[in-house]
């Protein structure tokens, strides 16, 4: 089994307030940027843009008060997601009480999408299909 192009990290969910885990760096990922961040309540981050990337955030507990261009944005809350284009300012609060812990994706580019490869068996040979032609496999047995 090769393992060469596969890596692992950990959240750390037990950081100090105001804290920035760099998961690109710990993962070895050169395609797009992955970071943790961590807010106690009144924190903010920089006020900031991107020339060509766009970031996603999506909120794993607490709730992220986004300003765009110095104007509150509706609060996003856990399990939500917010995409923030290239060449928009904007600066994260936690305006909430309790701690805010999300994680920023950024990239640029398009999107490789549809470049993926599947097999409907381990043992199967040659340079597989497209995923969507190639069926889901039987689901584990309950229990």
């Amino acid at each position: 089994m090769s393992t060469d192009e596969v890596t692992r990290a950990k959240l750390d969910r037990t950081s100090p307030a105001r804290s920035f885990q760099t998961l690109r760096r710990e993962l070895g990922v050169r395609g797009f940027g992955i970071n943790l961040l961590t807010l106690a309540p009144g924190q903010r981050g920089r006020i900031h843009d991107h020339e060509v990337q766009e970031e996603v955030y999506l909120v794993l507990e607490g709730t992220l008060t986004l300003l765009i261009d110095g104007e509150p944005l509706e609060l996003i809350a856990r399990d939500e997601l917010v995409r923030v284009g290239p060449g928009t300012r904007r600066q994260l609060l936690n305006a909430g009480p309790d701690r805010l812990i999300l994680l920023a994706l950024g990239g640029s580019g398009e999107h490789a999408g549809r470049d993926g490869h599947a097999w409907g068996s381990w043992e199967q040979e040659g340079p597989g299909a497209p995923p969507q032609e190639v069926p889901l496999p039987a689901d584990l047995p309950a229990g």
